[in-house]
């Protein structure tokens, strides 16, 4: 008797140390050594993403509902320039194109998303069912698997039906779980025969934060200090009614995985010796990552989340937190809902303690006492808030391993954008910024962090949101002033292709000669991309000029 009382003790404390072990991370140690030659696992995988609203174009073709996006880029004054995604890169009718281009690079998987309101106009699937947006995704995803490149589908990539957002209120709206998870179960009838990979959400911060706390994005809402969190609880809600769809109704059919995609900053303590800086740093990363992370593999929302929203609610006056809370029921049934953990990452801040007092009111950011900052010699080349910090990669992937018990990972997004008004197609700073950023997911693996996969993003210029297309993020360059949307192959395609066929970084000798031979073909690009901006031109003046008759004189 005793000896088995000894034993379950043992055991007890064993699991004890697993789970305190799970979630020991290591903030004082942030090794930035030096560049590490070496390869991946055999069969990593190798991909680009894209997303439908960005690429597609066709925003009221062959059947097609609104989408809050179509709505929001359609009011002045929101996105740059007033550009829309109404044609975009003309996506929906260049699937053939496109796919061309994946298969030179020999990418193992492409990233996409399918649009809510192509498939189900009004959103609802009982109200109609849209066969000519059945048929476009079928015609995608056969194309790819005829050229033996997966199809990894994202369900939710910001495009939700417009009806669902007048009628309902989008996702403060908790009736949104049950429509999603019908669009989600009839994606999974049509095509899930072909498709085993689905990600729920791409990015579900940027939903809640800049749809409906910051107004930054469609909706457009600025319902501070509630709307994002109400959002999140209700999207955390439906992808796991999606997952346990999945699971009950077609897994052992179809034998795929079900994840989501997390969009993550990396937060560094600007001083790792400092306690406060080192708590900081920790708030912020459990903001963001954790915020829906945290749900998903322990089943409620982080301690430090909870204590903090929960104490600016009181202080404001308010009977209960501005955080949702997860009954029982719920906590066990979102727990455990992800076969993989897709990672979107692009850059890192460093943190610093900041304290917001209550009385100056609520809000996501302030909720968190804390400061962001940059280092004025991390390089910038693009988008305002994208520095290139490569170090920073390795410890987010370090931080998942050890916070949410070692799941399997694929690398959803990394990329850098470049705002420039002539046209480079020799972009030395994206290939430095590859090489930099998946030489540190590599000393990530070889820490025995479970990297499965990385997806470049993204495959092509495209719509960037309220930044219209002041910002390229593409592999190719897309000629957004021609009508025919012609590709162009910038430097890093040749780059990107070099890393794929080597499965990494083989010896220094042969990644010095990328970078050079990159840069050769980019030249020629160049000179095809001039020539036919030259040939637009002239076509246009040509058309433009007044039409001159002859004259007869009357007999």
């Amino acid at each position: 008797m005793l000896q088995h009382s000894v034993l379950r003790i043992c055991q007890f404390l064993l699991l004890a140390l697993c789970i305190f072990a799970s979630e020991d991370f290591d903030w004082t140690k942030n090794e930035r050594g030096s560049f590490q030659y070496g390869t991946f696992p055999s069969g990593f995988s190798w991909g680009a993403g894209s997303s439908a609203y960005q690429t597609e174009g066709a925003w009221d073709k062959d059947g097609k509902g609104k989408s809050i996006w179509d709505v929001f880029s359609h009011k002045r004054g929101k996105i740059h320039l007033n550009d829309t995604g109404d044609s975009s890169c003309e996506g929906y009718y260049k699937i053939k194109d496109d796919i061309a281009l994946m298969k030179d690079m020999k990418l193992n998987h492409y990233l996409f998303s399918i649009s809510w309101p192509r498939i189900l106009p009004s959103g609802i699937k009982n109200d109609y069912i849209n066969d000519k947006g059945i048929e476009h995704y079928n015609n995608l995803i056969n194309m790819l698997l005829e050229n033996r490149i997966t199809p990894i589908v994202t369900l939710y990539h910001w495009d939700l039906p417009q009806v669902l957002e007048e009628k309902y209120g989008g996702w403060q709206n908790s009736s949104m779980v049950n429509f999603f998870n019908d669009f989600a179960n009839l994606c999974f009838e049509r095509f899930g025969n072909r498709v085993k990979y689905w990600i729920t959400f791409n990015n579900p911060w940027s939903v809640a934060v800049e749809g409906y706390e910051t107004g930054e994005h469609a909706p457009g809402l600025k319902m501070r200090g509630t709307g994002a969190y109400n959002a999140a609880h209700n999207i955390i809600m439906a992808h796991a009614k999606v997952w346990h769809t999945y699971d009950a109704k077609w897994r052992n059919k179809q034998k795929g995985m079900v994840g989501i995609s997390l969009s993550a900053d990396w937060g560094e303590p600007v001083d790792i010796t400092n306690q406060r800086d080192i708590e900081a740093a920790e708030r912020y990363v459990q903001f963001y990552l954790g915020w829906f992370a945290t749900p998903l593999f322990h089943g409620d929302y982080p301690q430090i989340m909870k204590d903090y929203i929960g104490r600016k609610s009181a202080q404001q006056g308010l009977s209960s937190s501005r955080l949702p809370t997860f009954s029982p029921q719920e906590k066990s049934y979102v727990r455990g809902t992800c076969d993989f953990l897709g990672i979107s990452h692009f850059t890192t801040r460093y943190i610093t303690q900041k304290n917001f007092p209550s009385n100056r009111g609520s809000s996501y950011f302030t909720d968190r006492d804390l400061a962001e900052l940059v280092d004025p010699q991390w390089p910038d080349p693009g988008s305002e808030w994208l520095y290139s910090v490569p170090w920073g990669f390795r410890r987010l992937l370090s931080f998942v391993k050890t916070q949410y018990g070692d799941p399997v990972i694929y690398v959803t997004g990394n990329g850098v954008s470049e705002k420039m008004i002539c046209t480079e197609l020799c972009d030395d700073w994206r290939m430095q910024y590859l090489r930099d950023y998946i030489n540190e997911m590599l000393k990530a693996v070889k820490d025995g962090v479970n990297v499965k996969g990385y997806t470049a993003w993204s495959l092509l210029d495209k719509f960037e949101w309220d930044e219209g297309y002041s910002e390229r993020f593409g592999l190719y360059y897309v000629d957004f002033g021609s009508k025919n949307k012609p590709r162009y192959p910038k430097a890093s395609v040749q780059y990107y292709k070099r890393i794929i066929s080597s499965n990494g970084f083989p010896n220094q000798r042969e990644i010095e000669s990328w970078k050079r031979k990159a840069l050769e073909t980019c030249t020629s690009s160049n000179q095809l991309l001039a020539a036919a901006r030259r040939n637009s031109k002239e076509n246009k003046e040509h058309a433009d000029m007044p039409k001159v008759w002859p004259v007869h004189d009357e007999v």
